[in-house]
């Protein structure tokens, strides 16, 4: 990790959406270039029988994913595997290309590990990801893509925009997120409710059979959060993830008035909320983890309490791309040390 050390504090002289470009250049590199993937495979790369384990119909090499909105236009798929993902979501994808908030959208909070971000969808529209999948589908590791309605797209008409993306790119990725639960579109939360849950998935199933999974907030209480993917889970939801970013400005000491916070701060919040669900759901459905997961310690609290996949994004901005492979590495060793030959045994171990 020295490497980075070294670069962080150069990087984190640059705003952080223009450090976040830096990066984008550099690793959609392998895609543009066509590089081998399997010459990385071994340096970065964890592809271990005690990690393996096959969702969705596809093998998962090892459970450590990286989480929507970093890969928004589906541009780095394959340095993400050369970073040592074992699956990628990219997105958010709208069906129109939207240019997001105003700028300045992403903050740092370096003394909590944390960032803050308003992003808003900002993505190149339906169209163009479309035309990138289709280039590289099936990939070598599995592909979520993450959808949410445009900015401008009124609440009544939004199942119209998911059902646009669910036509357009379902059969180019592995499996989809219904994404509500971003705090940087207005009203977007406000479809976490019964009635457009049971709409969506019931059109959502009528096209597609490819798996369809639900990101929730961290925001709602325990009781609300269990109601609504109780009820996702009844009317199609193959699989839930939690949590996306807060709007609690209280775990940051200098809060921007704007946003969702992800990143260290959000670490209690979102186990909170997914271990309220998992004793719910646990054997139910796919369960995946995410929001301040940056050890192996943590994402195997997660794995425990019921996760099969846990997902990562902040901790990169903050320990660099080395902890992806120390994560998977550590896990390892957690599983074999509890007796586990295969993480499917240790997954809901606290459950049991």
């Amino acid at each position: 990790m020295s490497y980075y050390n070294s670069l962080k504090p150069l990087l984190f002289k640059l705003e952080p959406e223009n450090a976040h470009h830096l990066a984008e250049c550099v690793l959609r590199l392998p895609n543009i270039c066509q590089l081998p993937f399997n010459p990385f495979l071994k340096s970065h790369f964890i592809a271990d029988d005690v990690l393996t384990q096959e969702i969705f119909g596809r093998t998962f090499y090892n459970p450590v994913g990286l989480g929507a909105g970093f890969d928004k236009n589906a541009t780095m798929i394959r340095g993400m595997q050369i970073l040592g993902f074992g699956y990628t979501e990219i997105g958010t994808v709208t069906p129109k290309p939207q240019p997001g908030n105003p700028k300045p959208r992403m903050f740092r909070h370096i003394e909590e590990e944390s960032l803050q971000n308003a992003m808003g969808f900002n993505n190149e529209g339906m169209l163009k990801v479309q035309k990138r999948l289709k280039e590289r589908y099936p990939f070598t590791t599995p592909i979520g893509v993450n959808i949410g309605k445009n900015k401008v797209t009124p609440e009544k008409e939004a199942i119209n925009d998911y059902t646009t993306l669910i036509k357009g790119l379902a059969h180019l990725g592995d499996y989809l997120i219904i994404n509500i639960s971003s705090p940087n579109t207005p009203g977007l939360r406000d479809l976490q409710n019964e009635e457009f849950i049971t709409n969506l998935f019931r059109e959502a199933k009528a096209l597609t059979d490819k798996p369809m999974l639900l990101k929730i907030a961290p925001d709602m209480s325990k009781e609300d959060a269990i109601a609504l993917t109780k009820l996702a889970v009844e009317k199609g939801a193959d699989g839930i993830i939690a949590t996306n970013t807060t709007i609690d400005y209280s775990l940051v000491k200098e809060p921007k008035d704007i946003g969702g916070l992800s990143g260290a701060v959000l670490k209690e919040k979102s186990f909170e909320i997914f271990e309220a669900i998992a004793k719910e759901l646990y054997g139910k459905t796919v369960l995946i983890s995410v929001g301040g997961i940056d050890s192996a310690a943590e994402a195997y609290r997660r794995i425990k309490a019921g996760a099969s996949l846990v997902q990562i994004y902040s901790g990169l901005v903050f320990h660099g791309p080395d902890m992806i492979m120390n994560i998977n590495k550590e896990l390892i060793e957690l599983i074999k040390a509890d007796g586990y030959s295969n993480i499917t045994e240790a997954i809901g171990a606290d459950r049991k």
